[in-house]
């Protein structure tokens, strides 16, 4: 293995920080290496824009933080055009062997895309110096994916973001076992800090003391290198549509590549700095920045914080170009790739502007700098200093390697069932690594407060089972709006459960993703994943229990219909006067064939003596149920056997309705009363059902938690895959 016992001696780990933009990464990495003196020697580099005073001087908030810079570079040549940048990264290149000659740093950390990180780690893999990259494998649009990927190529160790970034340093070679699946240091500071009380404070001494929460925007915009003179165009349109849009904003200066100056130059000319609605800085501190993206109305440009860190607040953000379409987003992003008008920037900002999104942790959970710290002590300085690369076949895996602390992709489960309620953490391949079970409360306050408590233990937990949760999933009775995440209508099971907005309240508090849908519709979605269904284009899941519900999957999708309550099985209509349904109306399948209405006509046969037959064993104090009807049945109760019958008649019709509307190839049975209905339904379909239809198959699930796996599924199939 190419990680062993860590040695004994203290690791000696460089940070190299270039811009305000970098440090804000590498700022929690140097507080985890400082808080361990007896593990890790940390020195600080510093060079690049944070030693220009018209960039605000940052390196001050490094001393500020309490860090010793060993080395100050100053490696920018001024001029802000392609030549100037070339001659930046040449004029590093010559400072940067004498520092780390005398530093000897056993790892240099290298963050990012920027043009000076590029200067770092070539200096630092020719002169034989161990590399770990911060966010490589990511994908934004611009040269600066040529910069990353070259940086990924020179160096030893990766630490990534994404899921899908790991993939792209897997597909170019690098090797698996050396990459780390962290997230974003940033969030580690801001998932813990956001929620600060003194958050108006902040945005009163930026923005003045007439501007309230939600009401304001942030505008950060770049130069895109490859296309300069594009990028001043959008910067100026933008500029217009933010007069227009007539709103307080804070607007940053733009970053020291080449444009930046032309830039700031269309920023003065349009009097940005003297109008009363603008407050236009250089720099502001990264804490009181996460407060300000926060509690923003809305955020536009084009910088990398708008798709990374402000999904993490549910913050409304509009992308401006091409600079970061190639980034993997939430859906608080509204891109607008051709901003080539005035009027589509303001409407843009209409759109977006003091709306709120779920909150997102594509790319991170706060918990990257314990990784990486782990991962560095892993490091074993006696192997080869010679990188290897890992050409295809590609190792594809889905869950990674424990002992690399790389995590095994997970989703939140939650259902939500008229006694109890229930959490679990899925795995990817729908095994159910820990459960939870409480008695479902009476009333919505406390049912919330415990659902919300259930949820964080298990959050907590899966640190600790080594579990990455990708979001959460619940399964509810009732009739929802899955696209809002609302309970609209509830079941009678479930007591004040209507017109509930159940993702935003977990959203918040977890800062995840959130899906939700019916038990029912669940149940197809565990079958199309884990169950019988999986690769069938066309199935339909019936349930058979306390009550009869089910889903109905269409061309490889989950029908909803106009007003979600497409698939309710349990009352399609089977008889113009048959028994009263608990919906409301009368002969529906539920009223004949669901637990309840086998109980109830058990009842009715015991009441008046007709249940009990010879052999059949039954307490005089337990309460009558189904299993009592299906045991007389059994035993020859010829009373018994007619009602199990016409409940057998009336699923089998019902389904036999179902095939003869979408068709599906396959009919899977789940529940308590599956096993008993599959042959009876199967030998009704044989019978009665049109021809074409006779030969379609009826099955019984062989899943054990239908309703969790399908709440699971949601997030393991959808949160895999969030590309905007």
């Amino acid at each position: 293995s190419e990680y062993l016992e860590g040695p004994s001696e203290r690791l000696r780990v460089c940070v190299a920080t270039c811009n305000r933009a970098d440090y804000s990464k590498l700022a929690p990495i140097m507080f985890g290496l400082k808080a361990h003196p007896d593990e890790f020697e940390l020195e600080v580099v510093v060079l690049g824009s944070h030693l220009i005073d018209d960039y605000g001087n940052t390196f001050r908030m490094i001393e500020q933080d309490d860090f010793d810079i060993g080395s100050k570079l100053h490696t920018i040549v001024r001029g802000e055009d392609e030549a100037a940048m070339v001659e930046s990264v040449g004029l590093a290149l010559v400072k940067l062997p004498d520092v780390l000659q005398r530093l000897r740093p056993d790892i240099l950390v290298v963050h990012g895309d920027r043009f000076d990180a590029l200067a770092l780690a070539t200096a630092a893999a020719l002169m034989n110096i161990r590399i770990l990259h911060l966010e490589g494998g990511e994908v934004s649009g611009t040269i600066d994916d040529s910069i990353r990927h070259a940086i990924s190529k020179l160096a030893h160790y990766h630490a990534c973001c994404t899921h899908m970034a790991e993939q792209h340093l897997i597909a170019m070679c690098e090797d698996h076992s050396r990459i780390l699946l962290a997230g974003c240091p940033s969030y580690d500071k801001l998932l813990s800090s956001h929620h600060r009380e003194d958050y108006m404070d902040i945005i009163k001494s930026w923005l003045g003391d007439n501007v309230g929460e939600h009401d304001y925007i942030v505008a950060l915009q770049h130069p895109v290198t490859t296309d300069i003179q594009q990028s001043i165009k959008i910067y100026g349109l933008m500029l217009d549509a933010l007069i227009s849009f007539n709103k307080r904003t804070l607007i940053l200066f733009p970053n020291i590549d080449a444009g930046s100056k032309e830039m700031v130059r269309v920023m003065r000319k349009k009097g940005i700095e003297q109008h009363t609605n603008f407050r236009a800085v250089k720099h502001i501190p990264f804490e009181q920045f996460i407060q300000l993206v926060c509690h923003a109305g809305c955020m536009i440009g084009n910088s990398s914080c708008g798709v990374r860190e402000a999904g993490a607040f549910g913050t409304p953000v509009i992308n401006l170009g091409t600079r970061q379409t190639g980034r993997e987003t939430g859906e608080n992003v509204l891109h607008v790739r051709d901003a080539d008008t005035h009027n589509k920037i303001y409407h843009a900002l209409e759109l977006q502007f003091g709306k709120r999104y779920p909150c997102s942790k594509i790319y991170g959970d706060g918990s990257a700098v314990p990784r990486i710290l782990k991962f560095l002590r892993t490091i074993d300085l006696s192997e080869p200093l010679q990188k290897t690369f890992c050409f295809p076949p590609v190792k594809d895996s889905i869950s990674q390697d424990i002992d690399h602390i790389l995590e095994t992709q997970s989703a939140l489960a939650v259902d939500l069932g008229g006694t109890n309620l229930r959490v679990a953490i899925v795995c990817m391949r729908g095994n159910i690594v820990k459960k939870y079970t409480q008695s479902n409360p009476k009333t919505f306050e406390d049912r919330m407060q415990l659902l919300l408590k259930m949820c964080a233990d298990a959050t907590r937990d899966a640190v600790c089972l080594n579990c990455r949760i990708l979001g959460v999933g619940v399964s509810t009775g009732g009739r929802v709006n899955p696209q809002e995440g609302v309970v609209l209508h509830s079941t009678k099971l479930i007591q004040e459960w209507s017109s509930v907005d159940l993702r935003t309240p977990i959203s918040d508090a977890l800062h995840l993703p959130v899906w939700v849908d019916n038990d029912g519709n669940c149940a197809a979605l565990a079958e199309r994943k884990f169950g019988h269904g999986k690769g069938v284009e066309n199935f339909a899941t019936v349930i058979t229990g306390t009550g009869i519900g089910g889903g109905i999957i269409h061309q490889n999708e989950l029908v909803h219909g106009s007003t979600f309550c497409a698939a309710e099985l349990g009352h399609i209509m089977v008889s113009l006067d048959g028994p009263e349904c608990s919906c409301g109306s009368s002969g529906c399948i539920e009223a004949y064939a669901s637990g309840m209405a086998l109980q109830r006509e058990a009842k009715r046969l015991h009441d008046e003596d007709l249940l009990k037959v010879e052999g059949m064993d039954m307490k005089h104090s337990e309460p009558i149920t189904a299993a009592h009807l299906i045991n007389a049945a059994r035993l020859g109760n010829s009373k018994a056997d007619a009602v199990l019958n016409k409940a057998s008649t009336a699923l089998g019709v019902g389904i036999i309705n179902i095939l003869h509307i979408v068709n599906p190839s396959l009919v899977i049975l789940s529940g308590v009363l599956a096993s008993y209905y599959q042959v009876p339904v199967q030998r009704i379909i044989s019978e009665r059902a049109l021809i074409s239809a006779q030969s379609i198959k009826v099955v019984t699930s062989d899943l054990e938690e239908p309703a969790l796996l399908g709440a699971a599924s949601m997030v393991l199939d959808y949160a895999t895959r969030r590309i905007y």
